[in-house]
C-alpha cells in the first residue's frame, strides 16, 4: 500500500508542506510514523481526503493564501537593503530568491530580518541558456 511523506503529499494536495503538517497535527489529515520516524499519510486516506476537499468537505483553513501560482519558495528575510534612490529596496529569502519590491511594500507586508514569507513566482515562460 503506498504512503506518503509531508512533502509529497503537499505536491499532490498542491498546499504547502506546513499546511500538511499542521492539517496533520490538528488530525484533520491522519498521519502516521513511517519507518524513518518521518510522519506519513496512508495513500488511500490521502485519496480520500483529496476526494473530500473537491467536494468541499476539507476546504482551506479561514486565513489561507488561495492562488493559483504553483511556484511558491517558503524561506525566512536575511537581508532588506535600499537601493542608491531609496525608493526600492531588495529582500534576500533563504530560499535564493531575491525579490525587489517598493519601500511602501517593505513596510506593508512588514517584511524584516527573520520574517517568514512564500516567494511566488508566476510566468508564462522562464528560459535558462547557458552561453
Amino acid at each position: 500500500m503506498p504512503s506518503y511523506s509531508m512533502g509529497q503529499a503537499a505536491q499532490l494536495l498542491r498546499v504547502s508542506p506546513e499546511t500538511v503538517r499542521r492539517w496533520a497535527e490538528t488530525g484533520r489529515l491522519p498521519a502516521g510514523p513511517g519507518p524513518d520516524g518521518s510522519r506519513i499519510v496512508d495513500g488511500v486516506v490521502l485519496a480520500a481526503f483529496a476526494k473530500d476537499r473537491v467536494a468541499g468537505l476539507h476546504p482551506l483553513p479561514s486565513g489561507t493564501v488561495v492562488t493559483s501560482v504553483r511556484n511558491s519558495f517558503a524561506g525566512i528575510v536575511t537581508a532588506v537593503q535600499p537601493d542608491d534612490v531609496g525608493r526600492w529596496r531588495s529582500s534576500r529569502v533563504r530560499t535564493g530568491v531575491v525579490s525587489v519590491v517598493t519601500g511602501e511594500s517593505v513596510e506593508e507586508l512588514g517584511i524584516t530580518v527573520g520574517a517568514t514569507v512564500t516567494a511566488r513566482v508566476k510566468s508564462t515562460e522562464v528560459h535558462i541558456d547557458l552561453t
